[in-house]
């Protein structure tokens, strides 16, 4: 399958879902529900919510069967964004303006709640509307909840390496990851498996490890394109993780490879809120010219090879193939 009908294929999937949680997410004051669906309402890919309903569809599962636990999942990454936002101090997401600074801090916050909340009354309620058993809702929520765990523990072990002095072993880096942004990957397979009529444990535990692998390559190439991305496909300011000082493994590996002029300037404006956008293209100019983009998606790349290991199992089914499409994807992404 050619990049083109991946992204047609995931573009049709977000279509679905977007309309999914536009008729579902309402309510008064306005303001409050207009925040809550400002990301919602601007775009996105929507790769968590595709990786629930393909893993659905693999086991026999209807597209209306998984849309309440794609939707609750993508409602849950909203959340993290939002607040993400908030703690980061970030202008833009998507070419808008982020929700705390179109709707203030405290609407802001109470956005991500609503969205938090939401989740959880998506899969109870519509879950079982959709005809998903009472035992298997029950199991729903219990790991979509420890993946918000995780995810919490996640940012928390993310703040304490932008506080260290010395960079975290990549070892560490990677389980932060895999907690922060893999934990949503793998509950989004999971869901989408527990919507379907035909699986086993075996399944279960299969699409789990495919997911939470598929989350680790999805964060390595978002930290990558975070000092060598375009920003007007990106819809943020390029470097930004410089300023906040968030020791991600591409700027682990950049600080090993620079000259003693570029360690010097890194170090100097790394984790520095008021540095320059001046300083700041500087550095991320001096980083472009290392080539590290091969070096992080071939670790990227590690993982997707590991993630297929747990497909072997399902032939040639089309489900399967969009998965893999969707996840090499991930790899080769820009944006």
């Amino acid at each position: 399958m050619s990049s083109v009908n991946v992204i047609s294929e995931i573009n049709a999937v977000a279509s679905e879902i977007n309309k999914f949680i536009l008729e579902n997410v309402s309510g008064e004051p306005n303001d409050l529900y207009q925040s809550s669906l400002h990301y919602i309402r601007s775009g996105g890919k929507r790769l968590r919510p595709f990786m629930a309903v393909k893993s659905s569809e693999l086991f026999g599962g209807t597209l209306s069967q998984s849309l309440p636990a794609a939707s609750a999942v993508e409602l849950i990454h909203n959340f993290t964004l939002v607040h993400d936002d908030i703690m980061d101090n970030d202008n833009l997401r998507h070419n808008v303006k982020t929700v705390h600074r179109e709707y203030g801090i405290p609407l802001a916050i109470l956005a991500g709640d609503v969205l938090f909340s939401k989740a959880f009354n998506i899969i109870s309620y519509l879950g079982n509307k959709a005809g998903i058993n009472d035992s298997r809702l029950i199991k729903m929520i219990e790991l979509l909840s420890s993946a918000c765990i995780d995810v919490c523990e996640g940012q928390s072990m993310d703040i304490q390496m932008a506080q260290q002095r010395e960079f975290s072993s990549k070892d560490y880096y990677i389980k932060m990851i895999q907690k922060k942004t893999a934990a949503l990957f793998r509950v989004s397979c999971e869901l989408g498996t527990l919507s379907s009529p035909n699986y086993t444990q075996k399944d279960l535990e299969n699409m789990s490890a495919f997911g939470e692998k598929i989350g680790i390559s999805f964060q390595l190439v978002d930290d990558l394109i975070g000092i060598h991305g375009d920003s007007t496909l990106t819809g943020k300011f390029v470097g930004n993780d410089i300023r906040e000082g968030k020791k991600t493994l591409p700027i682990l590996i950049a600080l090993e490879h620079l000259d003693p002029q570029g360690q010097d300037l890194l170090n100097n404006i790394f984790g520095k809120k008021d540095a320059r956008d001046f300083e700041i293209k500087q550095i991320v100019d001096k980083i472009a010219e290392l080539n590290i983009d091969k070096q992080i998606r071939e670790i990227a790349n590690f993982y997707t090879q590991q993630a297929f290991e747990h497909l072997h199992a399902y032939g040639d089914l089309s489900a399967k193939r969009s998965l893999e499409n969707s996840a090499r994807f991930i790899v080769e992404r820009s944006l």
